[in-house]
């Protein structure tokens, strides 16, 4: 018994180091991008902004009057990390906010002067920065390589997407067992 214990152990070991070994890479690309994220950068204006709020102004400046809701449902985030980020973006003088007419509760955000012209801004930085990323892509990479790279990325968003739907439904049954109680 302890012997066969001990060689499932040893499969379950060999099993997740050559896995992992494979992950590995991933872990590290998404720790790297998520530094990268968080960090600010100039966009060519003076004005320091992380991607995530020059990328949350650019979709402000292209679809002028969203809310807070819709931006969370777009981003896949919550209301209140994205609140932070739009608040960061006005303090900043880029997004202003306005009252629906009408209803007092839904907050209109629009990008100011400046905030548009950080978007274009932010859009040619970009533009220019993925097309260098791809030029260094291309030195070891085929185009296919690079298609299917960004065809697996795109299926794996939605397994990931798909497991924190499953996780976020388990954790509602778990809450709703535990209020009935």
């Amino acid at each position: 018994m302890k012997e066969n214990q001990n060689l499932n152990e040893s499969i379950i070991d060999e099993t997740f180091h050559t896995l992992n070994e494979r992950h590995n890479s991933i872990y590290q690309f998404v720790m790297r991008y998520n530094d990268y994220i968080i960090s600010t950068h100039d966009y060519g204006l003076g004005i320091l902004l992380s991607m995530i709020e020059a990328h949350t102004l650019t979709y402000i400046e292209e679809n002028p009057g969203i809310t807070i809701t819709e931006l969370a449902s777009y981003w896949n985030k919550t209301k209140g990390a994205l609140s932070q980020t739009v608040s960061r973006l006005s303090e900043k003088g880029l997004v202003t906010k306005e009252k629906k007419e009408g209803n007092a509760k839904n907050v209109l955000l629009y990008a100011t002067e400046i905030g548009v012209k950080l978007s274009k801004a932010h859009k040619l930085y970009d533009t220019i920065d993925i097309a260098k990323t791809m030029g260094e892509l291309k030195k070891e990479c085929s185009p296919e390589e690079i298609d299917n790279f960004y065809k697996v990325i795109s299926v794996y968003n939605k397994v990931i997407q798909n497991d924190f739907e499953i996780n976020r439904g388990m954790k509602n049954n778990v809450r709703s067992s535990k209020e009935s109680i």
